[in-house]
């Protein structure tokens, strides 16, 4: 049975409205307000609702399309608050600009890193070389799973991830005060699916314009879901 079965809007509305949120530097209100300039009388409560419960399921559908990351990773943290408290984004991105994997975490220490870089290596690619920045942490840590790849040190090669943080927090900035952790995860898996797609890094509606390919996309992950 779809996911969508028992929901009052058709499967259309509900991704039209998480494609938008995702994609866009919009609120939930204004992505209330563009539905209903289209005749679609929806609570912003609902829309986040349907971000929070669709995005996941629609990232997992996206998985098997997705490329393989390439062998040479730029790993990094970035902050947001949460809750009037800052919480800790570990990203990671390829050679090619590949989005990788994020992991939101209300530590940084040895354990969060630990954990991200084990939900990086699920994807199935050992990498050759991770460059991080200076943080004493990361020699030791990568010895342990990475035994066998270099490890560059150097902050000033790390801007290639520097310039990708850019993007995520050009996002969250409309964000009027993110209250739960869970939506900093969701909202950075969301970020990194629609990364993905309009870089070509997932072969999802490959033949399509790239203009309209984001939202041939997710009618494809829809039907999936």
């Amino acid at each position: 049975m779809s996911e969508f079965a028992g929901f009052r809007f058709p499967p259309e509305a509900i991704v039209l409205a998480v494609r938008w949120y995702l994609r866009f530097a919009l609120s939930y209100r204004d992505v209330e307000e563009l539905l209903a300039e289209r005749g679609l009388e929806v609570d912003h409560v609902t829309v986040y609702r349907w971000v929070q419960r669709f995005t996941p399921l629609l990232a997992d559908a996206a998985r098997p399309c997705r490329h393989r990351p390439g062998d040479r990773w730029f790993v990094d943290k970035t902050y947001v608050k949460v809750a009037g408290r800052w919480t800790y984004l570990y990203r990671a991105v390829d050679q090619h600009g590949q989005v990788i994997d994020v992991l939101a975490s209300t530590r940084r220490d040895q354990a969060a890193a630990r954990r991200f870089f084990a939900k990086a290596l699920s994807h199935g690619r050992r990498p050759v070389e991770v460059t991080t920045d200076k943080a004493p942490v990361y020699p030791r840590l990568l010895d342990e799973p990475l035994p066998e790849a270099c490890h560059v040190d150097a902050a000033r090669e790390n801007n290639r991830i520097e310039a990708d943080h850019g993007r995520l927090k050009a996002r969250l900035r409309p964000m009027r005060g993110l209250k739960r952790l869970r939506s900093v995860q969701t909202i950075n898996t969301g970020h990194t699916m629609i990364q993905k797609i309009r870089r070509g890094h997932c072969d999802l509606a490959v033949d399509t314009d790239p203009r309209l390919r984001l939202a041939a996309a997710f009618t494809e992950l829809a039907a999936a879901v």
